[in-house]
């Protein structure tokens, strides 16, 4: 009897061990046609881009991660030719796990509109996000302050504005 309680209490260990560890994912949604969860090895099936930002330490810091207009294309949002007419009003929510949200027009990610490089970057410097800022985090080129630089990202979902 010992033995089968002893196998018993070492599957319950082994459960809970994995459900601590479970994997961090970014869930692509909304008005798409194809819906995403992106784990940190789906991350690196994309083409690698890096952004150089200055952080709030006031140094040049190297992100690395995709870009996003790459992961929606995937998800299947009309960017390209077809982001004209009422595909205009669609925008991008990006949350965080805290539920800190923010937006951005899909012609803010299109580039037939701008040259401005966003990533859901995973890497700072060569080495993974801190924990307090990853494991993914937006990154937006160039913008003068990094509130849209959002922290923790747990989801994206592609809406029409109402």
């Amino acid at each position: 009897m010992k033995k089968y309680t002893l196998i018993l209490l070492l599957l319950i260990a082994g459960f809970g061990t994995r459900a601590q560890t479970k994997e961090a994912v970014v869930k692509v949604s909304g008005e798409v046609t194809s819906p995403l969860t992106i784990g940190s090895a789906d991350l690196q099936q994309y083409k690698q881009t890096t952004v150089i930002r200055k952080d709030r330490d006031g140094k040049d810091h190297t992100y690395s991660g995709v870009i996003v207009s790459d992961i929606l294309t995937k998800a299947g949002v009309t960017l390209g030719s077809e982001l004209r007419g009422e595909n205009l009003a669609k925008f991008l929510l990006v949350e965080a796990s805290d539920g800190y949200q923010v937006l951005f027009a899909l012609a803010e990610l299109d580039k037939g509109f701008t040259d401005r490089t966003i990533i859901l970057a995973d890497k700072i410097d060569g080495q993974p996000l801190a924990p307090a800022d990853g494991p993914f985090r937006i990154i937006v080129q160039d913008e003068k302050k990094p509130a849209r630089c959002i922290k923790q990202v747990t989801a994206m979902k592609v809406m029409f504005a109402k």
